[in-house]
């Protein structure tokens, strides 16, 4: 890939947060950097830095947000503020168990929980 200003612009902002964002977010973010950069632009970039292996999409109902944590791992989902918070799982008893009950290899394991975090109770 060759080097790009407003991809590593938008790498760094994507690398920048926790929240998980959307492209909207992302876009307005950038935009106070690069103000002549277009929303074509910042999907055209996250789709190539994730397929690079820089960033990854997660899907979040319909739509696609975007996160710095490459490495396999699982999410919480408040269902009251949508916030999205990484956590690891142990994923091993439950691919021997697909494994032995289905025949079935598998390759990555993404899970969300949905409930309420600790801002709502």
């Amino acid at each position: 890939m060759r080097f790009s200003h407003q991809r590593e612009l938008i790498k760094k902002v994507v690398h920048s947060t926790n929240s998980h964002p959307t492209a909207d977010w992302i876009y307005a973010q950038v935009r106070s950097a690069s103000p002549k950069i277009s929303l074509g632009t910042i999907y055209r970039n996250l789709k190539q830095l994730t397929e690079e292996g820089f960033i990854r999409t997660i899907y979040d109902g319909n739509v696609a947000r975007y996160d710095w944590n490459i490495n396999s791992h699982h999410h919480l989902k408040c269902m009251e503020c949508g916030d999205l918070i990484d956590i690891q799982l142990s994923n091993e008893d439950m691919t021997k168990s697909i494994r032995k009950e289905f025949d079935f290899e598998v390759s990555d394991v993404e899970i969300t929980l949905l409930g309420k975090c600790n801002k709502h109770n």
